[in-house]
């Protein structure tokens, strides 16, 4: 059998056929020569996002040193260097505590409201208004724990100072004479006797027989009831 050769298919070209014309590249080709050029963009937001990120928590990690209470300090008492400590916070714009670089500024000042240990010092807590006031008498009283209450006596405390008779008296059926008066210090270390020594801003005409009548020792410390907490 005579095998019969097949003509092998012509080749394309330009005019005349004397040149192959190009073939144009493959679709995925183009599309891979274009990943590097994303994957750089990508990296730059990248990039740009972690350093916005950096910028932010250094921002809100900021801390400032302010003022904390380190001792109770009731309403009225003087406020001394060694009732003071320091914090290191992030400052909340809400908060208004006193910096600790104003520390001077605090110290001989007087606690508007009672600071507990522990919480922040704030510039409305502090005050610089004596509580002896304009006209007012300061009178020492010394009383006994019978002739005060057991707690609630503390500068600034509204109280009314009363007269009571003597061993040699009897009880007065009238009301006793009082006189109001604002407690501006309590003493600290009562005696063995349990005596303390009670500073009290009166009227100035009031100061005198306050005066005499303390020194007998026939008077009484009250606490009316919504005089103060």
């Amino acid at each position: 059998m005579t095998r019969t050769k097949t003509a092998a298919p012509p080749v394309q070209g330009g005019p005349g056929g004397s040149a192959p014309t190009p073939v144009a590249p493959p679709r995925a080709l183009k599309q891979r020569r274009r990943r590097p050029a994303l994957i750089a963009l990508s990296l730059a937001l990248t990039a740009v996002g972690g350093l916005s990120g950096a910028v932010l928590f250094t921002a809100t990690g900021e801390r400032t040193d302010v003022l904390a209470i380190a001792r109770d300090v009731p309403v009225g008492d003087v406020i001394e260097d060694s009732d003071l400590t320091e914090a290191s916070i992030s400052l909340d714009p809400a908060l208004k505590p006193v910096k600790a670089t104003d520390r001077a500024s605090v110290v001989g000042k007087r606690a508007a409201v009672e600071l507990t240990p522990g919480s922040l010092l704030a510039r409305d807590q502090v005050t610089d208004k004596s509580l002896l006031g304009e006209g007012d008498t300061l009178v020492g009283i010394s009383v006994k724990p019978s002739q005060r209450p057991t707690s609630g006596l503390f500068p600034g405390r509204k109280v009314l100072i009363v007269s009571t008779p003597g061993a040699d008296e009897n009880v007065p059926s009238a009301p006793p004479h009082t006189i109001a008066a604002t407690i501006v210090s309590v003493g600290k270390a009562p005696d063995t006797t349990g005596v303390v020594t009670v500073d009290v801003a009166v009227p100035a005409t009031d100061g005198p027989a306050l005066a005499a009548r303390a020194a007998t020792g026939r008077v009484a410390i009250v606490v009316k009831n919504g005089s103060g907490s």
